[in-house]
Order: structure tokens, then C-alpha cells, then sequence
């Protein structure tokens, strides 16, 4: 039977306990993470959030009948012991904290019992994912999850304070908003008041911020709650957290640097890891040459290589089609893979078109000096040799080449330098590699909509230099856009925002949209604009991947208490599920289970 904390009070947490406390009386609680009976003598490993610590039970120092409450303990009982701190008798235990120490037991109090978990609490877990998240609640009295979330923790505690002496308030915004279609699905949330009538919930606070500048609060920031009905991947959820921030006054520079700051800041107090400032600078067209990717990782070089000049007059139809058809012939060089089996590259071949590629050309420099390639029957010596040189190949190395329009073999080369470098071991999770990528494509074809659609969104300013080419050639434009990327992973990114009317109309215009349909989505904001707006810009940061990266994990869902899986469902409270009928009949819905059904 469970016993009360009546006239008990913890003096510490386990790894509270150290040896200047030897001799001291102290009491602790927490869960029993194992029990060992020696005859006689009965060892205990108590676990709270803190660590390990060990207690020691005798019958001399408790006496009998609190001897037999120790023999009853199994793992995850929760218990509360009183006793004296003594150096250990046994061996030191250099993997814990307190190993050097325990605690000798004068008094014990079952606090609860336990069943028999359905996996061991334990670091490292191999339970699978799926049985770990239905008892998630378990799950979490993990030590590396523990750590994962006390991290968490940590990180939005630093940027509260960081954020507030920089002069930032702190300010919620609503999380029952107007539904904007343009970007991600909305959530919906039916509203019983105004049948028919639906709030969304926020995708980011973007408007709300950019009003908090037209209302003069110069600096705000916000930890928000974020969702977007969108397909799901490691580094996804349905509902997430930004750190969001937006300044008044400022333009790129200032932005960048109070961020850098942050940055060297939060990796400095939580991992020890120092930042090096400035954090180095690409522009976005740079970034896509180099690396075929917007978020680079610039742990590895690898780095793509433009060879259409070189093989422009080639007679393989692959490149020769590619290049007629205003696309390019681009490659990476695998240093020192030369003698790759056939299988594996036939798998990287497999690779490649899975994300549209057609297939991939591949040159292997045999150690003596000849090449073992797919498309060699089809070119001269001299062009074979030019390709070589012009990728920097060596004997040994393995190159691939993607031909096809430009924005495919980005793509396929940019996803294939990673899939390489993870097979190869070049992913150092202990190094940390930030980059600045700048100077976006202001508006991106879209062939579903059949025009232009805003890469980041309507708000962005264009950069100033670019603004005579809005109406002859809306594609070259660039934006005063910015994302911070860590280990090619994208962790913040954000924007100069438009202030002035005339060229938000022009915004608008190259995003298809008329001024009534702008007023219709916008209306609250462009009317605020018209009473005095400062010029202002912001960024948001992705607070689970950049969490996710510091704890080292592969998955957002490590450093989440309680996520969602790919569906977006919960294992542990199976939400979403059905509600009961009088709550939809008040809201004046109807669900209609099988559409199929109903027309057959």
C-alpha cells in the first residue's frame, strides 16, 4: 500500500548528493531503477531526473520491518529514503556521478507501486518506437530522453533571457486566427458562436508580428505554437515551436547579427560548443551551384562540378538532350570510391531517380589509370579525359553526373553528396558547420498553379536593385531573405518585410493576385500599413530541429514530449478520434463517413 509524504521533505536530488555530504542526513525520491537482495544487504540504484544514486539497505540501520519494505521493492516502485552519506564500501562507479558515493538507509517509504513496465527504462532503448510512444509517459523517465527535454528546456530559457536584455518583449499572439490559404493546409477549428464559420490555427504568428511593428513595439519575440496539416518526415510535426522575432528599423545586417549572437550564446551555455563569428555567408545561387542545395552541408566537400561546356559537343544523347533542352550536365567526385562494387552504385543509380532522375552516368578511375564507365562507348578519349580533369578525378575516385533541366539535377546531385556522405562516414554529429544562405528567388514558378507563387511569402521585400525586373522577368528578382542552415539542416530563416504600398501592390500583382482579393485575405494588415509603418524584419527559428541537432539526435520527435507519428496521430491518447455527436450537432456538422458509399 502506497504511503504518504507526510512530514517528509526532499533535501536533494540524487545527483545532488556528493562527497562534501559525507556524514550528512539526507532524503531523496525518486523510482527504483534496480534492486539487488545480497542476503543480508540490499542494494538499490534510485533514479530521478538528476541520475543515479545508490542506497544501501541494512537491517541493523532500519530495522526489521523497514528491511521488509526494501525486500518488496521492483523496478519503478517510487520511494522516499532517509539516510546518512557515506563514501562506498565497494568499487567506485566512474560512470555516474555519484559512483564514489551512497547512501546508507535509516528510513524508507513506499510512495507507490509499480507494475511491470512493458519495456526496461533504460538509456538507448532497442524497444521499438511505436510500444515506446504508446507508454510515452515511461518513455520519458528515459535518462537520454530526460536529458533531451532538460535541454529543450534550456534552450528556450537562454533565448528568454538573451532575447530580453537585447532590448525584445515578450508578446503572445492569438492561436484562433483567419484562415489564409496561400502556403502550407490549414488546421480548421469550427466556431459554435458563427455557424458555418471556421477559425484556423496559426501556421506563425507572421501577421501578428509585423502588426506589433506598426504598433510600435520595435522589438518582439514569442515562443509559438505553430501547425501545419502537412505530410510528415523525421524532422516534421503537425504542431511545432518557433522561436519567432521581429525589429523595427533594422535591415539584413542587424538582423543577422543579434541572431549570431543568440546562436553563439545557446551552443556556448548548453553544449559547450563555440561558435565561431560572423557565421559565413552564401548567397542562394552560390549554395545551388556548389552544393545543389539551399540548406548545404558544408560538413564534407563533395561539391558539384558544371560540366556542360566541357561535353556541350558529346555525341551521348543523355547529356547532348539534356543541354538542347536548356538543362545542364553536372557532377560530384566520391574521392577514393573508385572500386565501388556495381551492386552499389546501381543502388545510388536507384537513388537518384527517386527523385526524378532518369538514371546517373558514372566514370570509376581504375588504379591504373583506365576508367570503367556507363557511357564511355559513346565518347572519344579526348573528351573522356577532359570530363576527368574537369572534375578534379584522380585514380581511385568514383564520379557521377546527373543531365537533365536544372532544378532535377540540383535535386538528385544535392540529395545524392549526403546519401554518400552518410554511407561513407562523413557525418561528424560533433561538428557544427552554420551558414547564412541570402539573396533567395523572390517568387518561384509553380507549375500546379500556373504562375508565380511567393518562396517565402507575400510580405518579403524585393531587393532594390532588382525591383526594375518585377514585370519583365518576376524570376530574377531576389529577396531580402535569409535562412540559417546547421549540418544541412535548415534551423531559422526569415526576411526584410515590405513597408512600402506601392510595392507590395507590385507584389501582388506578380503573384496573381488583385488588390480586392489582397484586402480580402490581408485586409487587417494593409489597412494597418496605411497609418505608419516602420520598416521591419524578422526570422524564426524551428526550436525542435534546432533542439534536435544539439542533442544530436535524428529525429524532432526525440526532443518532443509527447509528438505525433507520420499520420499524425497520437499512440499514447489516440487522438484524433471521433467526438460525440451533440458536440457536432452545436457546431452544425455533419460527417459523412464514406463519400464512395453514398454514390454507389
Amino acid at each position: 500500500m502506497a504511503e504518504s509524504m507526510k512530514g517528509l521533505k526532499r533535501s536533494h536530488r540524487c545527483t545532488e548528493v556528493g562527497s562534501e555530504l559525507v556524514g550528512s542526513e539526507v532524503t531523496v525520491m525518486g523510482w527504483v531503477q534496480k534492486s539487488r537482495n545480497k542476503g543480508g544487504i540490499i542494494f538499490v540504484d534510485l533514479r530521478d531526473r538528476s541520475g543515479i544514486l545508490q542506497i544501501i539497505f541494512e537491517e541493523a540501520n532500519v530495522g526489521a520491518e523497514k528491511y521488509a519494505k526494501a525486500e518488496k521493492l521492483r523496478s519503478e516502485f517510487v520511494i522516499a529514503v532517509t539516510g546518512k552519506v557515506a563514501k562506498r564500501a565497494g568499487a567506485v562507479n566512474e560512470n555516474i556521478k555519484t559512483g564514489d558515493i551512497e547512501i546508507i538507509a535509516s528510513d524508507i517509504r513506499i510512495l507507490s507501486e509499480a507494475e511491470t513496465p512493458p519495456f526496461p527504462i533504460e538509456e538507448n532503448s532497442k524497444t521499438k518506437e511505436e510500444l515506446r510512444l504508446k507508454y510515452r509517459y515511461l518513455d520519458l523517465r528515459r535518462p537520454d530522453l530526460q536529458k533531451n527535454i532538460m535541454l529543450r528546456s534550456k534552450v528556450a530559457t537562454l533565448t528568454r533571457a538573451f532575447l530580453a536584455e537585447e532590448g525584445f518583449i515578450e508578446i503572445e499572439t492569438p492561436t484562433l486566427c483567419k484562415s489564409t490559404p496561400e502556403g502550407a493546409r490549414d488546421y480548421l477549428v469550427p466556431s459554435r458562436v458563427h455557424p458555418g464559420s471556421f477559425y484556423a490555427l496559426p501556421q506563425s504568428p507572421q501577421i501578428y508580428k509585423q502588426l506589433l511593428m506598426c504598433s510600435g513595439y520595435d522589438r518582439y519575440f514569442q515562443i509559438a505554437r505553430c501547425y501545419r496539416d502537412e505530410d510528415l518526415r523525421a524532422d516534421r510535426q503537425p504542431e511545432f515551436t518557433q522561436i519567432d522575432m521581429e525589429l523595427s528599423f533594422v535591415d539584413v545586417d542587424d538582423v543577422i547579427d543579434v541572431n549570431e549572437r543568440l546562436l553563439a550564446k545557446l551552443f556556448k551555455e548548453t553544449i559547450g560548443v563555440e561558435v565561431s563569428l560572423p557565421i559565413q555567408r552564401m548567397t542562394y545561387k552560390e549554395a545551388m551551384e556548389r552544393f545543389g542545395s539551399d540548406k548545404p552541408d558544408l560538413r564534407f566537400g563533395m561539391e558539384l562540378k558544371d560540366i556542360t561546356d566541357v561535353v556541350k559537343n558529346c555525341e551521348f544523347v543523355v547529356f547532348k538532350g539534356a543541354i538542347e533542352n536548356g538543362g545542364s550536365v553536372r557532377g560530384i567526385n566520391a574521392k577514393g570510391q573508385g572500386d565501388m562494387p556495381r551492386k552499389k552504385i546501381d543502388a545510388l543509380v536507384d537513388f537518384a531517380k527517386g527523385y526524378g532522375a532518369k538514371g546517373l552516368a558514372y566514370i570509376a578511375i581504375q588504379e591504373d589509370g583506365s576508367y570503367k564507365s556507363s557511357f564511355a562507348k559513346f565518347m572519344t578519349e579526348e573528351e573522356m579525359n577532359n570530363i576527368v580533369s574537369a572534375m578534379e578525378g584522380e585514380k581511385g575516385d568514383l564520379l557521377l553526373f546527373a543531365a537533365d533541366k536544372n532544378k532535377l539535377v540540383y535535386d538528385v546531385l544535392g540529395a545524392l553528396r549526403v546519401e554518400l556522405a552518410g554511407k561513407l562516414g562523413l557525418l561528424d554529429k560533433n561538428e557544427y558547420r552554420f551558414v547564412w544562405i541570402t539573396e533567395f528567388p523572390l517568387l518561384e514558378w509553380s507549375e500546379e498553379l500556373g504562375r508565380f507563387q511567393a518562396m517565402h511569402h507575400p510580405f518579403t521585400m524585393p531587393m532594390e536593385e532588382d525591383l526594375q525586373y518585377i514585370d519583365s522577368d518576376p524570376g530574377r528578382v531576389r529577396a531580402k531573405a535569409y535562412d540559417i542552415v546547421l549540418n544541412g539542416n535548415e534551423i531559422g530563416g526569415g526576411s526584410v518585410r515590405i513597408h512600402q504600398n506601392d510595392i507590395q501592390e507590385k507584389m501582388f500583382e506578380a503573384l496573381g493576385f488583385t488588390m480586392e482579393k489582397a484586402y480580402e485575405q490581408f485586409g487587417f494588415l494593409l489597412n494597418a500599413f496605411k497609418y505608419g509603418v516602420p520598416p521591419h524584419a524578422g526570422l524564426a527559428y524551428g526550436l525542435d530541429r534546432l533542439a534536435m541537432l544539439m542533442a544530436k539526435e535524428d529525429s524532432i520527435r526525440d526532443v518532443i514530449a509527447f509528438p505525433k507519428i507520420k499520420d499524425a496521430s497520437c499512440l499514447m491518447s489516440e487522438a484524433p478520434n471521433i467526438v460525440d455527436e451533440k458536440q457536432l450537432e452545436e457546431l452544425g456538422i455533419k460527417i459523412i463517413s464514406d463519400i464512395k458509399e453514398d454514390t454507389q
